[in-house]
C-alpha cells in the first residue's frame, strides 16, 4: 500500500492531537474504493430490473439533460486528470494512485450514463442506489477535501492543478446528488408514489402536495390520488386466487382425510324431521331457525378446511414480509447504538483532556444513527400498513365473490348481517394484526438484547429489576383478562340496548300512536345502567393497569440500583451507568408491554382466520343439473327432476316432467306451499340436485317474488346495466303502468329509491322489479307472482300489456306463476302443483273438462269472491301481498330495517290517484287516462326537483372541528373536575422532573466520595429516590381514577341527551332520515365517547405535560437550549397544524367510503337470485372492486399522511438531541456528567412523546366528530310537548264526537299541501268509511288525528277540545287506532299489550279472548309470557293483526281509527275482526280506512276522497244511487247495491 500511494498509508499518532486528520493515502485508497465498489457490485441486478420492468421510453426532461451533462462533466474532469497525471513528470517514479484512480473514475461515470440512460424505459427514473452512490461518494470525499485545504493552506503550491479539478468534480457530484433528490414525473396517469425520487420516497416528499391541498380546503375524493396498480384490487386478488385454488384444494384433501379417519367412529344421524310438513320455502325458513338452535351444537363439530389461508397469504405478499422484516432487524439493532454513544458522550464530558472533535463526531454519530432509525422505521411501517391495507381488500373482495357463488345450504348458515361482519371486522383484525406482526420476534430480539447490555453495565444486579418485569407481565396478564371480560358483557348490553333502539325506530310510529314512549325509554335507560356500571369497572381496572404500567420501570431503576449499590460496597452508582441503564429500561419497556398485547390481537385474528376459511372454503352452488344449450326444439326442459333445499330433507320437487316449447306462455297455479317458487328456483338453478335435469335454451329474465329494489334511481333499476334505448324505456314504463308514478314521485324516473325500495309501495316494488326484466331481451321470461301486490285494474293493464297474449313480451317464453284465476282463459297451457307434484297440465278449456283438481278449486273460487276479489282469496298473505311483507324478514339486518314503517303514503305522498277519475273524465278507460298522462312528463329537463332526493345526504362535516363542541363535552364532564384532574397530571410530572434531578445528584456523589456518612448518605438517596417514584404512581392514579367518573357521567349525560330527544322528533325526522343513520348514533358515536374519547384526551393531556417538563430539565441545565427550542417549536407547530387538517378529512372519506361497499354488499346477497339469474355477477364484481378501491385509495393517503408526520416529527425530535449534545460539547467545562446524563436520557426519550401528542391531536379531533354528531341530533326540532299545562277532563273524550274545519296539511314543509282544506262533522258513535284511491289523502287524515302530522291551517275538535291545544299523550292515549302494519316489540305478550302494566292479567285475557287469540296463547307453553322474536317473526301476519286488535280492545276508546287493517289479512281472519269492531265498538265513534269497499258497505257514512279533498260525504245508499266517484268504484268491484256485499 505504502508503495501505491508513496505515503503512510495508516497512523494513529495523526489522530492523537486537536487537529486530528486521516493520510492522505487512506483518503486516496479505501474511501475512494468503498462508494465505487458498492456501484459496480450493484449495477449489473440494477440493470437487469431496468431491463426487465421497461415500459415505454419517456420524453427527454430538463432533469435528465442536466444529470446527463453533469455526469459528462466529470468525465470530462477525469480524462483531463489522468492526461496531467501522465505528462507532469517530477522526476521520481510515478505514483500509481495517480493514474489508476482517474481511470476507474472514467470506467464509473461511463457506466453511470448507461444507468441513468436506461433509467429512461422506467416509470421510477431515479435509481435507489445512484442515490446511496452520490451520498456515500460524498460522505467519503470529505475527508480528502479537507486534507487538500489543510495542505494549500499550509503550502500554497503544493499540488494546485489537481486540488482545483478535486473541488470542481466535487462540486459536481453535490449538483448531481442535488438533482436527483427531485422527482421525474412521467406522466399524469402515475401516481407521485410511483415516479418518486430515493429520497422523496424515504421522506414522503411526494405527499407534499396533498398535505398542502388538505390545508387549503377540505379533501374531496377528486383530490386524492389513486393507489398504484400493483395494489388495485384486481390485481391483488387475481394474484391471491390462483394461490388460494392450489392451497384450498391441497386443505380439501387433507379435509377428506381427516373424515375418512373419523368415519370409522360411528356417527349419529341428523335425520327425522316430519316429512309431512308443506314444502314451502317459508315453512323451511321457519323450520331452519327452529333447527338451528338444535343443529348449534352438532354444527360446532362440523369440519371444514383448515390453516390455508394464512399460507395463502404469506405466498402471495411474502416479498413485502421480507422487505419489512429487514427493516425492522436494522432498526432495532440501531436501537442499542444511542445508549452507547449516550454512555461515550458521558464520558467525554467528564474527562478534561480529551479532545473537542470527538465530542462533535460522537454529537454527529448520534444524529445519523437516529436518522437512519427514522427512515428504516417509517419505511418499515410503511410496508406493514399497506400490507395490511392490502390483505383487507383482498379478504374483502374474496368474501364478496364467495357470497356470489355460495351454495344456498351453506349460505343459510349465515345471516346477511354476519356475512357484512366477515367482511369489516374480520378483514379489520387480519388488518390489524398485520401490522404488528413483526413485533412477535422483535419483540424477544429486543428483550434479549437489552438485558445483554444491562448485563454489561450493572452486571447481576438487573435480575432484581428484570424480575419485577416478569413478575408483573402476569398481574398484568389477570387485569387484562378481566377487563377483556368486561368488555365482552358490555358487548352484549350494548347489542340489546341497540336491538330495543332499533325496534323503537323501526315501530316508531306506533309509540306515537299509542303514547309508549316512556315504557321503551325507561327500557333502554335500565340497560343503559348496567352499560355505565360495567364502564366504570372497566375504567378502574384500565387506572390499576396504566398505575402498574407507569410504576414498573421506577421501581425497577429503584430496585436495580439500591441492589447494586448494596451488594457490594465497591460497587458506585455514577452518570455513565446509572443514565445508560435508565436509557436501557426504557428500551425495555416497550416490549415488555407490547408482547401480550401482540399475542392477545394474534389470537383474536386466529378465531377471525377460521371465519373465513369456513366460509370461503364453503361449498360452492352446483348447478350441474341445470343444462344450458344453444339448438334445441323446447325453450325449457325438465326431465324426471327432483331438487330438494335441504339434504336431510325429503326433495320439494318430485320428478317433475314438463316441457315448454319457446315462445308458449305458462301459467303455473297451486295453493300455498304446492312448491310453485321451488320448482323455479330449481330452474334458476338455486336448489340442490337430487337426480334429472333440466335443459334451458337461452337467457333468463326473471321478477322475484318479492321484489328486490336497489338503492339507486329507478331508471338504474330498470336498465340493470344495459344500454339506454329511448323508445324501447319508454314502451316498457308505458306497459308497466309506471308513467303515473313517476309523474307522482319528485324528479320522474330520476327519483332515489331508498334502501330496500322503503319509498315505494309493494305494488311500485313489483312493477319496477318487472319493468327491469322486461327491459332485458332474453328469450326466457320467468315471473313469479308479479301481480299479487298490484290493485286490480293495474293487474289488468300489466297483464295485456306485458304478459297477455298481445303484450310486449308477445313470442318470447313465459312463466307465469300466478294466483289472479281471470287470467288463466287468455295463457296457452296451464301446470297445477301440488306438494312439488306435477297434477296436472293442459289448456284452460280441457282442464275445466277433466274436471279434475282444477276444476274444483276454480269452483270454490267463483263462490267466493265478488266479481273484484282478485287477489283477496290467498290466505297466503305472507307470501303473496307485498305490503305485508314490509316486515323485516328473518334475516336481515339491524342497520337496514331502516324505517320500515315509512309506508304507502307517508314517505313521497305517494302515486296519486293512479287515474284520478273525477267525473269530467268519467267515461274514459285507464288506458286513455295513460295515454294522456304521456310522455311530455318524462321529458322535463332532469333537473332535481323539491323532495326528489328522499334519503338526505349524511352531514360530513369538514374543517376544523368547532371549539364550542370541545367545550360541549368539557362541560359534561365538569369544570371542577376538568381542574383536578389537570392539577393532579401536574403534580405527577413534577415529581417524575423531582426524580430525574435527585437521580442526577446522586450519581454526582461518585465523583467525591464522603466516606464519613457515606451510608446514611446512601440509604437516603434511595429512599427519596423511591418515595418520588411512589409518589409519581400515585398522582397517576388519582387523576385517572376522578377522569373515569367524569367522563363516565358525561357520556351518561350525552346518551340521556340523545334518547329524549329522539324520541320527541316528529315523524317526518324518521321519514327523511335512514335508521341506520340514527342507530348510529347510539351505538358507533356513544360508544366512542365512552370508550375511546376518554382515553385520548387523558393520552394527549400527558403527552403534553410529558414534552413541557422535558424540555424544562433540558433547559435547567444549559439555558442556551431555549433559543434553540422557539425554531424547532414553530417548526413543530407548523407540521402539526398541516398534518391535522389532512388527516381529519381523510378520516371522514374514510368512512364516508366505508359504508356503501357494506350496503352494497348486504344488498347483493339479498338480490342473489335476481343476480344470478341475469348472469350479472361479473358487473357486481367489478362495481364492488371499484368500491374497494375507492375506499383503499383513502385508507393509503391516510396511512402515507402518517408516514409523512411521523419522519418530520422524528426529524425535529433528532435535531433536539443533536442540538442538546451539541451544547453539552460547547459547554464541555461548565458541565458535570450526571448533568449530561439526565439532559439526554430523556432529549432521547421525546422523539417518541412527540410523535404521540401529534397522533393523539389528531384522535381527539377525530373522537371529539362523535360529540359533534351526537349533538347535531340533539338539536333536532321536537314535536309539541308531551303534556300541557291544559290537560282534558278525565273522561274526555265522552261522546267521541269529530269535527274537521277547513283542515289543511303537508307532511314536509318544502311539499304541497296533501290535504286541502277538509271540512266534516262525524257524530257520536258514527261508522265512517274513507275511500278513494292511493295518494288521495286517506293515511294522513288518521295522521292528523293523532297530530302525526301537525296542522297547516284549520283545526280539529274533538267534543268540544281544540286537539292542538293539549299535549300529544293527553291526545293520543285517549284515542286507539289498528294500524296498517301489525308492529310487535321483542318482549312477552303481555309487553306487547299492555307495556306500562296498567291493566289486570284477567282484562288482558278478556281482550284476547275477544281478538279470537285465547285458545291461542293459552296452548302456548309461557302464555302471556311468551317471547316474541324481533318484529314479531315468530307469529304468522294474521296472529300479528289479532294482537293489535286486543290492544285496541283493552285501550276501549271511543274513538278507533282502523287503517285498511284488513289488506294482510286472509278473508277468515277478516271476518273475525269485522265482528269483533262490531260488537265491541258499537258505542265508539269508528273510523276505517278502506281498500276493499265491501268491508265498509256497512257503515253510517262513506267518505270518498281525490287529490286531498272530500268529493262525496254521505250514506252509501246515497252515494250508489248517484253516479259520482264512488258508484263508478264500486261498479268497477261489482257492487250494484248494498245488499250484494255479503261475502
Amino acid at each position: 500500500m505504502e508503495e501505491y500511494c508513496n505515503s503512510t498509508f495508516w497512523n494513529l499518532s495523526l489522530l492523537e492531537s486537536p487537529e486530528a486528520n486521516l493520510p492522505l493515502c487512506f483518503e486516496q485508497t479505501v474511501l475512494v474504493w468503498v462508494p465505487l465498489g458498492f456501484l459496480w457490485l450493484l449495477a449489473p441486478w440494477q440493470l437487469y430490473s431496468a431491463f426487465r420492468s421497461r415500459t415505454k421510453r419517456s420524453s427527454i426532461t430538463k432533469f435528465y439533460i442536466a444529470k446527463q451533462v453533469s455526469v459528462v462533466c466529470l468525465l470530462i474532469l477525469a480524462v483531463i486528470d489522468l492526461s496531467l497525471a501522465l505528462t507532469e513528470d517530477t522526476g521520481q517514479a510515478t505514483v500509481p494512485v495517480r493514474y489508476t484512480n482517474p481511470i476507474l473514475y472514467i470506467c464509473t461515470w461511463l457506466l453511470v450514463l448507461l444507468i441513468q440512460y436506461t433509467r429512461q424505459w422506467c416509470i421510477q427514473k431515479n435509481s435507489w442506489f445512484l442515490s446511496v452512490f452520490w451520498i456515500l461518494s460524498i460522505l467519503c470525499g470529505v475527508f480528502q477535501f479537507q486534507t487538500l485545504i489543510r495542505a494549500l493552506l499550509q503550502d500554497s503550491k503544493s499540488n494546485m492543478a489537481y486540488s482545483c479539478l478535486y473541488f470542481v468534480s466535487y462540486g459536481f457530484q453535490i449538483v448531481i446528488l442535488i438533482l436527483s433528490a427531485f422527482s421525474e414525473p412521467s406522466d399524469s396517469s402515475h401516481a407521485p408514489s410511483a415516479t418518486a425520487s430515493f429520497l422523496s420516497s424515504i421522506t414522503f416528499s411526494w405527499y407534499d402536495s396533498t398535505v398542502l391541498k388538505g390545508y387549503k380546503h377540505p379533501l374531496t375524493l377528486e383530490d386524492v390520488w389513486d393507489v398504484d396498480e400493483s395494489f388495485k384490487t384486481k390485481s391483488v386478488t387475481s394474484k391471491f386466487e390462483t394461490i388460494m385454488t392450489k392451497d384450498l384444494q391441497r386443505a380439501r384433501k387433507a379435509l377428506q382425510r381427516r373424515l375418512k379417519k373419523s368415519q370409522k367412529k360411528p356417527e349419529a344421524t341428523l335425520h327425522g324431521l316430519n316429512k309431512k310438513q308443506s314444502q314451502s320455502q317459508d315453512v323451511l325458513v321457519m323450520e331452519e331457525t327452529k333447527k338451528k338452535k338444535k343443529k348449534k351444537k352438532s354444527e360446532t363439530t362440523k369440519d371444514f378446511p383448515k390453516s390455508w389461508l394464512v399460507k395463502a397469504i404469506f405466498k402471495t405478499f411474502y416479498v413485502v414480509i421480507l422487505k419489512s422484516f429487514v427493516l425492522k432487524f436494522i432498526y432495532d439493532l440501531l436501537q442499542f447504538l444511542s445508549p452507547q454513544l449516550l454512555k461515550f458522550l458521558i464520558g467525554f464530558v467528564r474527562d478534561p483532556n480529551t479532545y473537542a472533535w470527538v465530542g462533535y463526531i460522537c454529537a454527529i454519530l448520534l444524529f445519523v444513527v437516529a436518522l437512519i432509525q427514522s427512515f428504516c422505521l417509517q419505511s418499515y411501517f410503511q410496508y406493514c400498513f399497506v400490507l395490511g391495507m392490502s390483505v383487507r381488500t383482498t379478504i374483502m373482495a374474496s368474501v364478496y365473490k364467495k357470497a356470489l357463488t355460495l351454495s344456498n345450504l351453506a349460505r343459510r348458515q349465515y345471516t346477511i348481517g354476519e356475512t357484512v361482519n366477515l367482511m369489516s371486522v374480520d378483514a379489520q383484525k387480519l388488518m390489524d394484526v398485520t401490522n404488528y406482526m413483526h413485533l412477535l420476534w422483535s419483540s424477544v430480539l429486543q428483550i434479549t438484547l437489552s438485558i445483554y447490555f444491562l448485563w454489561r453495565e450493572l452486571g447481576p444486579s438487573i435480575l432484581a429489576g428484570v424480575g419485577i418485569m416478569v413478575l408483573l407481565i402476569p398481574v398484568n396478564g389477570v387485569l387484562a383478562t378481566k377487563i377483556r371480560k368486561i368488555q365482552v358483557q358490555n358487548m352484549k348490553n350494548k347489542d340489546k340496548r341497540l336491538k330495543i333502539m332499533n325496534e323503537i325506530l323501526s315501530g316508531i310510529k306506533i309509540l306515537k300512536y299509542f303514547a309508549w314512549e316512556p315504557s321503551f325509554k325507561e327500557q333502554v335507560n335500565s340497560i343503559r345502567k348496567k352499560e355505565l356500571q360495567n364502564l366504570l369497572r372497566f375504567g378502574q381496572l384500565q387506572a390499576l393497569l396504566i398505575f402498574i404500567l407507569h410504576l414498573t420501570p421506577i421501581l425497577v431503576s429503584v430496585i436495580t440500583f439500591s441492589v447494586y449499590i448494596l451488594v457490594d460496597s465497591n460497587n458506585v452508582l455514577d452518570a455513565e451507568k446509572a443514565f445508560t441503564s435508565i436509557t436501557l429500561f426504557n428500551i425495555l419497556r416497550f416490549p415488555l408491554s407490547m408482547l401480550p398485547m401482540v399475542i392477545s390481537s394474534i389470537l383474536q385474528a386466529s378465531v377471525s382466520i377460521e371465519r373465513l376459511e369456513k366460509y370461503l372454503g364453503g361449498d360452492d352452488l352446483d348447478t350441474s343439473a341445470i343444462r344450458h344449450v344453444c339448438n334445441f326444439d323446447k325453450a325449457v326442459q325438465f326431465s324426471d327432476a327432483s331438487f330438494t333445499w335441504d339434504r336431510d330433507l325429503e326433495a320439494t320437487i318430485q320428478n317433475v316432467n314438463l316441457d315448454i316449447k319457446p315462445g308458449q306462455l305458462v301459467a303455473v297455479v297451486g295453493s300455498v306451499g304446492s312448491g310453485k317458487s321451488s320448482l323455479i328456483s330449481a330452474m334458476l338453478g338455486e336448489m340442490e340436485n337430487v337426480h334429472g335435469h333440466i335443459t334451458i335454451k337461452g337467457s333468463i329474465a326473471y321478477v322475484p317474488q318479492q321484489s328486490w329494489i336497489q338503492n339507486g334511481t329507478i331508471k338504474d333499476n330498470i336498465l340493470f346495466g344495459s344500454e339506454y334505448n329511448e323508445k324501447k324505456y319508454q314502451q316498457v314504463l308505458e306497459a308497466c303502468a309506471l308513467l303515473p308514478d313517476l309523474e307522482m314521485l319528485p324528479g320522474g324516473d330520476m327519483a332515489e329509491i331508498g334502501e330496500k325500495g322503503i319509498n315505494l309501495s309493494g305494488g311500485q316494488k313489483q312493477r319496477v322489479s318487472l319493468a327491469r326484466a322486461t327491459y332485458q331481451n332474453a328469450d326466457i321470461y320467468i315471473l313469479d307472482d308479479p301481480l299479487s301486490a298490484v290493485d286490480a285494474h293495474v293487474g289488468k293493464h300489466i297483464f295485456n300489456k306485458v304478459v297477455g297474449p298481445n303484450g310486449l313480451l308477445n313470442g318470447k317464453t313465459r312463466i307465469l306463476v300466478t294466483h289472479g284465476i281471470h287470467f288463466l282463459p287468455q295463457v296457452d297451457e296451464i301446470v297445477v302443483l301440488g306438494k312439488g307434484i306435477i297434477l296436472e297440465k293442459g289448456s284452460y278449456r280441457d282442464l275445466l273438462s277433466k274436471k279434475g283438481v282444477f276444476a274444483k278449486n276454480w269452483k270454490t273460487f267463483m263462490k267466493h269472491s265478488g266479481p273484484e276479489g282478485e287477489a283477496t282469496v290467498n290466505d297466503d298473505s305472507e307470501e303473496e301481498d307485498d305490503d305485508s311483507g314490509l316486515m323485516p324478514t328473518v334475516e336481515e339486518i339491524p342497520e337496514d330495517a331502516a324505517s320500515l314503517t315509512m309506508r304507502r303514503e307517508n314517505s313521497l305522498r305517494r302515486t296519486l290517484s293512479r287515474s284520478s277519475r273525477s267525473s269530467s273524465r268519467r267515461g274514459k278507460s285507464l288506458k286513455n287516462s295513460l295515454k294522456i298522462k304521456s310522455v311530455n312528463a318524462l321529458n322535463k329537463k332532469e333537473e332535481e326537483v323539491k323532495g326528489q332526493k328522499l334519503i338526505k345526504k349524511e352531514f360530513v362535516e369538514t374543517g376544523k372541528v368547532k371549539f364550542s363542541v370541545y367545550l360541549k363535552y368539557l362541560q359534561a364532564v365538569g369544570w371542577w373536575s376538568i381542574l383536578f384532574i389537570v392539577f393532579f397530571y401536574v403534580l405527577y410530572n413534577v415529581a417524575f422532573i423531582g426524580s430525574n434531578l435527585w437521580l442526577s445528584a446522586w450519581t454526582s456523589d461518585s465523583e467525591n466520595p464522603n466516606v464519613t456518612n457515606y451510608s446514611s448518605q446512601r440509604d437516603m438517596r434511595i429512599g427519596v429516590f423511591g418515595a418520588l417514584g411512589v409518589a409519581q404512581g400515585i398522582f397517576m392514579l388519582i387523576s385517572s381514577l376522578w377522569s373515569i367518573y367524569a367522563c363516565r357521567g358525561a357520556s351518561r349525560t350525552l346518551h340521556e341527551q340523545l334518547l329524549t330527544n329522539m324520541l320527541r322528533a316528529p315523524m317526518r325526522f324518521f321519514d327523511t332520515t335512514p335508521t341506520g343513520r340514527i342507530v348510529n348514533r347510539f351505538a358507533g358515536d356513544i360508544s366512542t365517547v365512552d370508550d375511546m374519547l376518554p382515553q385520548t384526551m387523558r393520552s394527549w393531556l400527558l403527552c403534553f405535560l410529558g414534552i413541557i417538563s422535558t424540555l424544562v430539565m433540558i433547559c435547567m441545565a444549559t439555558p442556551v437550549f431555549a433559543i434553540i427550542i422557539i425554531p424547532l417549536g414553530i417548526l413543530y407547530i407548523s407540521v402539526q397544524v398541516f398534518y391535522v387538517a389532512t388527516s381529519r378529512q381523510l378520516r371522514r372519506l374514510d368512512s364516508v367510503t366505508k359504508s356503501p361497499i357494506y350496503s352494497h354488499f348486504s344488498e347483493t346477497v339479498s338480490g342473489l337470485p335476481v343476480i344470478r339469474a341475469f348472469e350479472h355477477q361479473q358487473r357486481f364484481l367489478a362495481c364492488n372492486q371499484k368500491q374497494i378501491d375507492t375506499n383503499q385509495k383513502c385508507v393509503f393517503s391516510w396511512i402515507t399522511s402518517n408516514r409523512w408526520l411521523a419522519i418530520r416529527l422524528e426529524l425535529v425530535g433528532n435535531l433536539i438531541v443533536f442540538c442538546s449534545a451539541l451544547l453539552l460539547v460547547i459547554y464541555k467545562n461548565s458541565l458535570s456528567g450526571d448533568t449530561v446524563g439526565f439532559v439526554l436520557s430523556n432529549a432521547l426519550n421525546i422523539t417518541q412523546t412527540l410523535n404521540w401528542l401529534v397522533r393523539m391531536t389528531s384522535e381527539t379531533e377525530t373522537n371529539i366528530v362523535a360529540v359533534e354528531r351526537i349533538s347535531e341530533y340533539i338539536s333536532v326540532d321536537n314535536e309539541a310537548p308531551w303534556v300541557t299545562d291544559k290537560r282534558p277532563p278525565a273522561d274526555w273524550p265522552r261522546n267521541g264526537e269529530i269535527q274537521f274545519n277547513n283542515y289543511q296539511v303537508r307532511y314536509r314543509p318544502e311539499l304541497d299541501l296533501v290535504l286541502k282544506g277538509i271540512t266534516c262533522n262525524i257524530k257520536s258513535t258514527e261508522k265512517v268509511g274513507v275511500v278513494g284511491r292511493t295518494g288521495a289523502g286517506k293515511s294522513s287524515l288518521t295522521n292528523c288525528l293523532f297530530r302525526i302530522l301537525e296542522s297547516a291551517g284549520g283545526q280539529i275538535i274533538i267534543d268540544g277540545v281544540d286537539i292542538a291545544s293539549i299535549g300529544l299523550h293527553d291526545l293520543r292515549g285517549r284515542l286507539t287506532i289498528i294500524p296498517q302494519d301489525p308492529v310487535l316489540f321483542s318482549g312477552n305478550l303481555r309487553m306487547n299489550l299492555d307495556p306500562f302494566n296498567k291493566y289486570s292479567d284477567e282484562e288482558v285475557w278478556r281482550a284476547l279472548e275477544l281478538a279470537h287469540l285465547k285458545s291461542f296463547v293459552a296452548g302456548l307453553q309461557l302464555g302471556l309470557l311468551h317471547e316474541v322474536t324481533e318484529g314479531g317473526d315468530n307469529l304468522s301476519i294474521g296472529q300479528r293483526q289479532l294482537l293489535c286488535l286486543g290492544r285496541a280492545v283493552l285501550r276501549k276508546s271511543k274513538i278507533l281509527v282502523l287503517d285498511e287493517a284488513t289488506a294482510a289479512v286472509d278473508l277468515e281472519t277478516d271476518s273475525l275482526i269485522q265482528t269483533t269492531i262490531r260488537n265491541e265498538f258499537s258505542q265508539c265513534t269508528v273510523i276505517t280506512i278502506a281498500h276493499r269497499l265491501h268491508t265498509i258497505m256497512d257503515s253510517d257514512k262513506i267518505m270518498v276522497l281525490d287529490n286531498g279533498k272530500i268529493v262525496e260525504y254521505g250514506s252509501p245508499e246515497e252515494l250508489l244511487s248517484n253516479p259520482g266517484p264512488f258508484y263508478l268504484m264500486a261498479k268497477e268491484a261489482g257492487i250494484e247495491n248494498v245488499d250484494n256485499t255479503e261475502l
